[in-house]
């Protein structure tokens, strides 16, 4: 097969091929799967577009979504996200949580929970992640554009609960101001704090520990595949997300 730079080098494979069957005999191997769907992450291309050095589309694409809805992509990024928490003498359990959304633009092949974010003058879904303080992702939820901030982050908070017993505080921006701090509190047990910009600078400046999740979303733009919003069910949008932090967790242990 042909080598491109989205393929796993063996250290790579030997990090997280204990989350999949490997044993059973295959005509192609799970490592090439893989392989062809970093690719299509990383390059942006259509399924059908593979190039033929990997096994058929269709082959590669049902591995896809078998493991979307087995949940095993994201055991990946669990797997990986605590792998580089270790390496860097950090605990699997972050105490502290960045929380902030990017609204991006869809196609026009349509699809469920769609609008139209009036903020930002996009057309299109948000992108509403949860990251630790080194800027890994820990959630995230895919839904309309037209939720604002606030109203949408309850859900996406809740997804943590029962997953970080560290997990005491989450940071925030100003859109996530009002119920939702005493909610979040209520409901959860964690702080929401949220940190404003100083009204009287008129330069750009870097927002105390606010700046992690939003370099965050600088690393994702980097993925062609998320220029936009390209899938038509939001689950999906959600594991190309998650497929984007892999590859970037990959290669900080490319050797």
């Amino acid at each position: 097969m042909k080598h491109y730079p989205t393929c796993l080098t063996d250290s790579q494979w030997e990090a997280i091929k204990s989350i999949f069957n490997v044993k059973r005999k295959r005509k192609h191997s799970i490592r090439e799967i893989f392989n062809a769907v970093l690719y299509v992450v990383k390059t942006g291309c259509q399924w059908r577009m593979l190039p033929r050095c990997f096994p058929k589309w269709q082959l590669v694409y049902y591995y896809f979504t078998r493991w979307k809805n087995e949940g095993i992509i994201e055991e990946v990024n669990e797997l990986l996200r605590n792998l580089l928490r270790k390496k860097s003498g950090k605990k699997t359990s972050p105490s502290l949580a960045l929380i902030d959304s990017q609204s991006v633009k869809t196609t026009r092949l349509g699809g469920a929970q769609r609008g139209f974010d009036g903020g930002k003058r996009v057309k299109g879904r948000k992108r509403h992640i949860i990251t630790d303080t080194m800027g890994l992702l820990l959630v995230v939820v895919v839904h309309a554009a037209n939720m604002h901030d606030s109203k949408a982050a309850e859900n996406v908070i809740s997804q943590l609960r029962g997953r970080f017993e560290r997990l005491v505080k989450i940071i925030a921006d100003g859109g996530y101001r009002g119920e939702l701090i005493n909610n979040t509190k209520r409901k959860f047990g964690f702080i929401l704090e949220v940190i404003l910009r100083k009204d009287d600078s008129s330069r750009f400046s870097v927002i105390p520990k606010r700046w992690v999740v939003e370099r965050t979303f600088a690393w994702l733009e980097n993925t062609r595949r998320l220029s936009k919003d390209f899938e038509y069910h939001t689950s999906t949008s959600q594991t190309m997300v998650q497929l984007a932090m892999i590859h970037i967790m990959l290669n900080r242990i490319r050797k």
